[in-house]
């Protein structure tokens, strides 16, 4: 038969056991083997040597025990540290006796949590994207239209109006071709149909000539050639540079900022950096998206934002993201 193995509960009491039989084990030996004795009744002379021996063998415990149980406290602190869109952050496993298979069956945990959230996130990111791609289309294709056909209608009719009315015609045709703009704007911002249509580096482009047209903040880009990469991997590259962008113009009080695609050590690294106010807060809705997305391909994103000192947002794709070659 097939020996039981230990619950981690009671591999804890054996190890205290075993380590408070061995201080005893050790006092009744010293206690055996030294010249020192007991009277009866314990004269006044003898207290110090009975005290002195009893804070040896409690001293000794406590030693034992606390370095027994430093797993635990380790483990404690990656509990309260934790955070599952920071991956790979777990306790050695080896040189922890009997508790290993504590630690061993949290690190577990831990791996189907993170695999369970990215599942999740991926599923979400997914709809997200369907979504938004299904309102571009109704944007472009329904509300676009219909605001083209106004115009159209709006063009014959100034041609025919008295000519004191031109001038408010004209004014009228202006407010419906910008708001026409802003539809196809909006509609570009949802579905990135030009990463689809002509790639990264030009989705990129359009995305800093965007924000620099909006006269708020000067974007200069430096985008270098990159190895093919996979549609999900440019696709969460494209919208942390937009999301970053977006954070630059609306909360950063940025005059300046810089969009780099470069490749470092064989890693796609992608950087957004401004000379805003800083202090961004990593607990924020739209940094913890960009974390869930880098989660998703296995990158790894930074971010380094001093107070006062503008911000620096950095993307890692490792090298296994590449496009797979036929």
């Amino acid at each position: 038969m097939k020996e039981h193995a230990h619950t981690p509960a009671q591999a804890l009491f054996r190890r205290l056991f075993v380590i408070n039989a061995l201080v005893f084990a050790a006092g009744t030996l010293v206690l055996a083997l030294s010249p020192a004795t007991v009277s009866s009744p314990v004269l006044l002379a003898e207290i110090p040597v009975l005290a002195i021996g009893l804070a040896l063998i409690l001293a000794a415990n406590a030693l034992l025990v606390r370095a027994s149980l430093a797993p635990l406290t380790a483990l404690t602190s990656l509990m309260q540290r934790v955070d599952l869109l920071h991956n790979r952050d777990r306790l050695r496993e080896d040189g922890n006796g009997d508790l290993a298979s504590v630690v061993t069956t949290f690190n577990q945990m831990l791996d189907r949590l993170e695999e369970e959230r990215a599942s999740a996130s991926a599923h979400a990111l997914a709809a997200q994207e369907a979504e938004r791609g299904r309102i571009a289309r109704e944007l472009h294709d329904e509300i676009g239209q219909s605001l083209t056909v106004a115009l159209l209608g709006l063009k014959r009719t100034r041609d025919r109006a008295p000519a004191e009315l031109t001038a408010e015609l004209e004014h009228t045709q202006e407010a419906i071709r910008a708001s026409l703009d802003e539809v196809r704007q909006v509609a570009r911002r949802l579905r990135p149909g030009v990463l689809e249509d002509l790639g990264l580096h030009s989705a990129l482009t359009a995305l800093a000539t965007d924000l620099s047209q909006t006269g708020s903040v000067h974007v200069t880009r430096s985008l270098a050639s990159v190895p093919a990469l996979a549609a999900d991997v440019e696709l969460v590259l494209y919208r942390i540079a937009q999301e970053s962008l977006t954070n630059v113009a609306r909360h950063a009080g940025a005059t300046t900022a810089s969009l780099t695609l470069a490749v470092e050590d064989g890693e796609v690294v992608l950087r957004v950096t401004d000379d805003g106010r800083g202090g961004v807060r990593e607990h924020g809705a739209g940094i913890r998206g960009m974390h869930e997305r880098a989660l998703l391909i296995g990158a790894r994103l930074s971010i380094h934002s001093p107070p006062g000192g503008g911000t620096r947002i950095t993307l890692t794709v490792p090298a296994a993201a590449k496009e797979p070659t036929a």
